[in-house]
């Protein structure tokens, strides 16, 4: 029947019982799949991760700067890993930068998530915010 419909016999799903066959022109399914594909690849969001260093003993107005940067990042829909660095003996008094962090959470908890909460990792504490889904 194929052959005198010119046309091709595909097997969609050979798995089943009995094997279920269909009488399609291959190559325009092809084509309409592979454009498909490509506006299936066109319109999907990328997600980034964006860093935004602290350090413990920040001052007001660079916190304000930093805080604007994770509220932009986090309304592109990128996530944001916020992190707070210790240079020498400021490793000995964590929860200040426990503390920036904390404030920065409470400051953007309307808007985003948190996927990772802070924990100290090396010379570093480390917090992970991901925007929240708007569905």
């Amino acid at each position: 029947m194929a052959i005198d419909a010119n046309m091709d016999l595909v097997n969609v799903a050979p798995q089943a019982k009995p094997p279920v066959c269909r009488i399609m022109d291959y190559g325009k399914f092809r084509y309409e799949q592979q454009k498909k594909d490509k506006e299936a690849r066109k319109n999907q969001k990328i997600v980034d991760l964006k860093e935004v260093w602290f350090r413990s003993n920040i001052d007001e107005h660079d916190y304000q700067t930093k805080l604007r940067n994770v509220i932009k990042f986090i309304g592109e829909g990128d996530k944001v890993k916020a992190s707070v660095r210790y240079r020498g003996r400021e490793i000995a008094h964590a929860a200040v930068g426990q503390r920036v962090l904390e404030r920065l959470l409470t400051e953007v908890n309307d808007i985003c998530n948190v996927e990772r909460l802070p924990k100290l990792e090396g010379r570093s504490m480390i917090m992970i915010l991901a925007p929240k889904n708007n569905n």
